[in-house]
């Protein structure tokens, strides 16, 4: 039992860190281009001073739980599924690396831009945190499928055939 709630409380938290930078990736970063400097800079530094915080909190969390699952696992010699979780955890850290070495260092340039104080390559400064942030939105996306996976292969194969009849 303290393994499936450590299991939901991982799949649950990356779903959330997988949510926030999805929704951004989807919403957002598609069409930024396209987006007035004015417009920029305004919803930038809404979503930062949403977002920050919250994140900072969520993504730790994410990876404190899947260290815990990994150690349930791994005391249960369940190696398959701990493999798939060691991946989870592996692109979820990747999603982190990018964020703070990336992303977070752009954030703190645009939260201090004003339209007459906007650098002449803020062009390019957008569009290099736009890049790394669909690295960081698809590594979290594989994070959360390899930790769903985890918990489907460790999942007897008995409950899965009752689950689906």
């Amino acid at each position: 039992m303290t393994l499936r709630i450590a299991q939901f409380a991982n799949i649950l938290l990356f779903a959330l860190v997988t949510g926030v930078f999805w929704g951004t990736w989807f919403s957002l970063s598609r069409s930024i281009a396209a987006i007035t400097p004015e417009t920029f800079l305004e919803i930038g530094h809404i979503m930062i001073r949403n977002l920050g915080g919250p994140m900072s909190v969520l993504l730790p969390a994410a990876l404190a739980s899947s260290v815990v699952v990994l150690i349930l696992l791994l005391r249960r010699r369940r190696n398959a599924a701990f493999s798939l979780a060691v991946a989870g955890l592996l692109l979820m850290v990747a999603a982190l690396t990018v964020t703070l070495a990336v992303n977070v260092p752009i954030d703190v340039q645009i939260n201090q831009w004003t339209v007459k104080t906007l650098p002449a390559d803020w062009m390019a400064i957008r569009d290099r945190w736009e890049f790394f942030h669909a690295i960081r939105t698809f590594a979290s996306v594989g994070a959360l499928a390899f930790a769903v996976a985890s918990v489907l292969r460790e999942t007897p194969s008995s409950h899965r055939l009752a689950a689906a009849s």
